[in-house]
């Protein structure tokens, strides 16, 4: 049994980079497929929505409050809610074709990590990549993908997980928040055959939790790959997961009608419940705190 449920009536294509931003009180997230950022008020149960200029595939915050690092499909920016101002930092693979922003978080040493998507087929085209907090954009070691996606840091911030989503794998390496240098990319965990893994956290005590989409729930693994609990949604597509409140003891996860025939009821929702077990972790802002 499960005690998640929808947070509101609304159904979304294609949710997905859901976060909890302590500093406004709001679960935020996207639905990629009509470009709008959403944020959820726990205290008075209102949903509201951003329509931005292109696909927002996911997003970091900031140390100023309201203020978010995006990533649009093709640009990196920087995003203010209060009076809805965007200001281009970058161009994401402006060559390239068919390939769009995916997945991506901040590493616990300020630095946006974000991967791409390649929209015209499997070919394994799209890169990891990281914004650093000194506005520079490069290319991270890390094999080339078809679907990225998963991108998450352990709580000392020096292993990096990772996914190609087709290959049903979560891995892992080693990770230097300072220099962006990885090492050791190993297999972490493997989903079952026609699975595929998509947005992840890690919560306080180093197990990551991951949605499956196609499988109808979110697996908790513990750092050593092995599964640990699992919460089973009326959704056959999660999306992404994130620890919320201010106790970070509460869950609220994504999930997408995208390519279905014939959504069902819950299909789309975004729910929000108590996990079985675990708390989360504060998430990493983009750049440098500012000390006064």
């Amino acid at each position: 049994m499960t005690d998640f449920k929808p947070l509101s009536e609304q159904r979304q294509a294609h949710a997905e980079g859901v976060i909890w931003d302590d500093l406004m009180g709001l679960v935020r997230w996207t639905d990629i497929a009509t470009s709008t950022l959403f944020a959820y008020d726990p205290g008075t149960g209102r949903v509201t929505g951003n329509t931005l200029p292109a696909r927002l595939c996911c997003f970091a915050l900031t140390h100023d409050p309201g203020v978010l690092l995006l990533a649009l499909e093709k640009q990196v920016a920087r995003y203010d809610t209060r009076d809805e101002t965007l200001h281009v930092l970058a161009d994401i693979e402006p060559d390239l074709v068919g390939m769009r922003a995916n997945d991506g978080r901040c590493d616990r040493g300020g630095n946006f990590v974000f991967g791409t998507l390649n929209e015209r087929g499997p070919e394994k085209t799209a890169s990891f990549w990281r914004y650093t907090h000194d506005g520079n954009l490069h290319r991270l070691a890390l094999p080339k993908a078809a679907i990225t996606n998963s991108i998450c840091f352990s709580p000392d911030g020096e292993t990096m997980y990772f996914t190609d989503s087709p290959t049903a794998q979560i891995m892992a390496c080693d990770y230097d928040a300072a220099t962006g240098e990885v090492d050791r990319i190993r297999v972490f965990a493997e989903l079952a055959k026609g699975l595929e893994p998509d947005g992840s956290t890690v919560d306080a005590d180093g197990f990551l939790w991951n949605t499956e989409w196609g499988g109808s729930r979110v697996t908790r693994y513990s750092p050593d790959g092995r599964v640990d609990a699992t919460i089973d949604l009326p959704a056959k597509q999660p999306s992404c997961v994130s620890f919320a409140g201010p106790g970070l003891d509460r869950m609220v996860v994504t999930s997408a009608h995208l390519g279905m025939a014939s959504p069902g009821p819950f299909d789309g929702a975004i729910f929000i419940g108590t996990p079985p077990r675990g708390r989360g972790l504060a998430e990493a802002r983009y750049g440098h705190e500012v000390r006064t």
